[in-house]
């Protein structure tokens, strides 16, 4: 929790570098920017941490956290989650094709479009990140938990997909694990999920996958029994 706070108190001067248009913007003059490394760094580190970094150092985590103090509600296992597909693929294709048009890449600029790094630099750029914020925040207080993250998040398919690879070679890396013989059905992990995922029903079958995990402990950490931990093996949970 504390990590995500620090996180979003940062969202101001870091956004820029998880922008989907600053990519395309970037793509059509051929040059890298800094959210394309960041959006390449996402995939590769869900290939050892999962979606680690949606649970503990997203921004807009922390942002729908904090919504989650006004509205509690769970978003719903499985509702939209697809829907997330219908913005990523446009967005890869749009990029992928203004790389083409620009002849591929002719540079790498990790500081493209923010004033040294920053991103807030102009009353524009001001504007742009409470429009992003106020989406993020809007979804969550109306839609319920995490609403963004379900249902809008351009980033999320980039650690899904390299969670996919990572299951499919079965190499080490940051899981869940269930012991179901210490589960009581308190159903105190689910209850508590900030991704509203039925944790309790995955208990029993000793699967803790799902694409929607974001690896954020909250079951590891309010599981009475101590029924589920963290875990870095290959393999399936």
């Amino acid at each position: 929790m504390a990590i995500l706070m620090v996180s979003l108190a940062f969202f101001p001067v870091i956004y820029y570098y998880l922008s989907p248009y600053l990519i395309i913007q970037g793509a059509t003059e051929g040059v890298v920017s800094g959210s394309f490394v960041v959006f390449i760094s996402m995939f590769v580190s869900s290939l050892v941490v999962g979606r680690a970094f949606c649970g503990w150092a997203c921004p807009a985590g922390g942002l729908q956290r904090l919504c989650s103090k006004a509205n509690s509600r769970n978003f719903g296992e499985g509702r939209r989650d697809w829907t997330k597909y219908f913005i990523w693929v446009p967005w890869v294709g749009i990029i992928t094709l203004m790389f083409t048009r620009a002849g591929g890449v002719r540079s790498i600029d990790l500081l493209y479009q923010t004033y040294y790094g920053i991103s807030i630099q102009n009353t524009e750029s001001l504007v742009l990140f409470f429009i992003i914020a106020g989406l993020i925040a809007a979804l969550a207080l109306t839609a319920g938990k995490r609403a963004f993250c379900h249902y809008a998040c351009w980033m999320a398919p980039f650690m899904i997909i390299g969670r996919r690879v990572r299951n499919l070679v079965r190499w080490p890396s940051l899981r869940l694990r269930a012991d179901r013989h210490r589960c009581v059905d308190c159903k105190t992990c689910s209850k508590n999920c900030p991704m509203s995922l039925d944790v309790n029903r995955m208990v029993p079958s000793a699967s803790m996958e799902n694409t929607e995990c974001i690896l954020c402990g909250t079951c590891v950490d309010n599981c009475p029994q101590g029924a589920i931990r963290y875990s870095f093996s290959p393999g399936l949970e």
